[in-house]
């Protein structure tokens, strides 16, 4: 069990409770009197989670609470979470890099997002394994944020070792609105939100449309259109919905420079090395769902297809027409999921019984990679065609051996099959593979103003199946020993929520976590790789005050100690140390809204003896509106203070052109420098 890890990482996580009016968590099961545990739905500014949350960690945030929030990318929803931190090394158009518990996360890999309940992460992506992208996800008709974070909750499965998070959109909006913002660096957004009634339900309809060039020396010449439909109609005994969103993006992207061609004045800080660089994504979805007093059941359906290209190391690899490459991904999505909740009648203790499964099935017509010229193929390094399937099933029992304690034990079971028909056919083959992941969680009241919680449980993240296929290197020709389909995770928490007014909420955490294996940044090659088994202590801390009715504040911090599991003097690239944010909310009668955030993103590792580590970076936003009649002006502010730190840093080897050797070097894409966007938006 390793308790005296878990022991050793004694606790501070301040989890962000939401303050929006409109902020929704279902209750789970209360005891009343009658020793039945009932289901409840609580509305509040600042929502109390004590008697109702599994960990520490748990947590929503409602609308009011990122409205409010200048929102550069669509990525930076996340940041709502304590301690995550979305970046981008690329274009608006690709998805995020996404840092959480001293995970350099990637695009996704040990991260789960869903939408309503429909995953977004990719398995076997072209570009990253679980690639998480949220860019079609329009934020005006988001609800709430619901988060859980470490392996603890059983109906959470594949790539949520970090940490989860459910997005859930509006039902009905309250009035009708379109919204144009004009910005800086070529920047134009409408975007608009309806609601109607429509054969005795609602529908919700929502658009946006986007173009931005970028503050780059190179316009990203992002070119995006999104839409979400949503029917909800509750006949009762059950509510019915149908959702369907469609996104498409293209773009130009300026990817992170090596320092020395700044330093020598061979490009600007916001230039770039190939123009050839950028992609397009096209993703259409439809999810149908039902929802009972006590099954819940859903099935959806995903069409995607993207293309990316990037150039990483230049003119390492081919002095000639250099290393630029070609990503691709073309799938279709097939899935769903239902659950089964009751109790178990008994006058010694009361019980709540939970019973669910899921599929997914990928069919991946085209998925790999090419090296390229001007974004011309000219050699296949891998090109697969690919089906995976994935099947689940999880139980988990709740007792309530009283009013101040809540036990809760639940076990996983996750199956993945897979059949690669590659290019190379030494590389196809096909295969299966299970994982077993117990749950434990307590907690338990002290007071009424007071919560402490202890969870365990195991977890995973999957592996790009091509590489539980693969013996031969597509580009070495050598042979490479397959990896498991399924790389475990392990890990614990202690925590303490502490509630001592309504308007006041405070948690503490600290956690352990273990992974069998980690999915690493490879600079010279553009990719990740599998790697050793790593460890992680990590103390977080959050809280959030309402002071008054028109003022509210809330921060957060996190620190976590990261390193590879066998030899703790290696340190894992990537992992950031320490992240800290903070802000405050106006609300005046006037019709004033004002929000200042401050997001403090530590100093990392760049490779593993530590010699050389990333630089922290501090951003401060400012965003005010002014709401008046049915008319409302936005003012967004971006990098008040024109900071010139970097969004993400990497060390690797790379040669420019004319270089007669490679050239082992910091490279880096900046923060977008001091950039100003208003916005009108119209109710009717």
């Amino acid at each position: 069990m390793r308790g005296k890890y878990l022991l050793s990482a004694t606790a501070l996580t301040l989890s962000l409770t939401s303050y929006s009016p409109l902020l929704a968590e279902e209750k789970a099961a209360e005891v009343s009197s009658e020793n039945d545990v009932d289901r409840i739905i609580v509305y509040g500014r600042a929502e109390q989670l004590i008697g109702t949350a599994k960990s520490a960690s748990d947590g929503i945030v409602g609308y009011d609470d990122f409205t409010t929030r200048p929102l550069l990318r669509v990525g930076e929803l996340v940041e709502v979470i304590p301690g995550m931190v979305a970046t981008q090394h690329s274009a608006a158009g690709k998805a995020n890099q996404y840092f959480l518990r001293g995970f350099n996360l990637d695009h996704g890999t040990d991260f789960l997002a869903t939408l309503e309940g429909m995953p977004i992460n990719m398995p076997s992506h072209g570009h990253g394994q679980g690639y998480l992208d949220l860019n079609f996800i329009i934020p005006e008709v988001v609800s709430t944020v619901e988060y859980t974070k470490g392996p603890y909750a059983a109906d959470v499965g594949d790539f949520s070792s970090a940490g989860s998070t459910r997005f859930n959109i509006y039902e009905k909006l309250d009035e009708n609105f379109a919204e144009v913002s004009v910005g800086e660096h070529g920047y134009y957004r409408f975007v608009t939100g309806n609601s109607f009634e429509v054969a005795a339900g609602d529908l919700l309809f929502a658009a946006e449309g986007q173009l931005n060039d970028g503050p780059w020396v190179l316009d990203d010449d992002l070119k995006k259109y999104n839409s979400i439909v949503k029917y909800t109609r509750d006949h009762g005994f059950m509510k019915a919905e149908i959702l369907a969103t469609a996104y498409y993006s293209k773009w130009n992207a300026t990817d992170q420079v090596p320092s020395r061609a700044i330093e020598s004045g061979m490009i600007d800080e916001l230039g770039y090395i190939d123009d050839d660089l950028g992609g397009n994504t096209t993703r259409l979805s439809l999810s149908g769902k039902v929802e009972t007093e006590n099954l819940n059941a859903q099935l959806y359906g995903q069409y995607y297809d993207f293309n990316l290209f990037s150039n990483f190391t230049y003119f390492l690899d081919d002095p000639v027409n250099g290393d630029e490459f070609e990503q691709f991904d073309n799938r279709s999505t097939w899935g769903g999921d239902i659950s089964y909740q009751d109790e178990l009648d008994s006058t010694q203790i009361d019980v709540a019984w939970t019973v669910g499964g899921s599929f997914r099935y990928d069919h991946i017509g085209d998925v790999g990679l090419y090296k390229t010229v001007s974004r011309t193929r000219n050699q296949a390094v891998r090109h697969d065609s690919v089906d995976e399937l994935s099947l689940s099933a999880y139980g988990d029992l709740e007792f309530y051996p009283s009013e101040d304690l809540r036990l809760s034990s639940g076990v996983r079971v996750d199956r993945i099959s897979y059949s690669v028909d590659a290019l190379r056919s030494v590389n196809s083959g096909s295969g299966d593979q299970a994982v077993v992941s117990p749950k434990f969680s307590a907690a338990y009241r002290v007071a009424q103003q007071a919560e402490i919680y202890a969870n365990y449980g195991h977890g995973f993240h999957s592996n790009d199946v091509r590489g539980a296929a693969t013996t031969i290197d597509p580009v070495s020709g050598d042979a490479v020993s397959s990896v498991p389909v399924f790389a475990k995770s392990e890990g614990a928490e202690l925590g303490v929520r502490f509630e001592p007014k309504e308007n006041l909420n405070m948690t503490l955490a600290g956690f352990w976590l273990e992974l069998d294996s980690e999915l690493v940044y490879v600079g010279d090659a553009g990719t990740t790789e599998v790697n050793d088994g790593t460890r992680r202590y990590g103390l977080e801390f959050s809280g959030f005050w309402q002071a008054n009715d028109w003022l509210a504040f809330d921060v957060s911090a996190a620190t976590t100690d990261a390193k590879f599991n066998l030899e703790n003097d290696r340190y894992i690239p990537g992992a950031v140390r320490s992240v800290v944010a903070a802000g405050t909310t106006v609300t005046l009668d006037n019709g004033l809204t004002g929000s200042v955030r401050v997001r403090h993103f530590g100093s990392a590792p760049l490779i593993e003896d530590n010699s050389f580590r990333s630089n922290p970076t501090t951003l401060v936003n400012l965003g005010l509106a002014y709401e008046f009649s049915n008319y409302t002006i936005d003012l967004d502010v971006f990098n008040l203070f024109n900071s010139k730190d970097k969004d993400i840093t990497y060390f690797y080897e790379s040669r420019l052109q004319g270089e007669a050797m490679p050239v082992e070097d910091v490279h880096y894409h900046p923060v977008e420098p001091f950039t100003v966007r208003i916005g009108l938006k119209i109710k009717y």
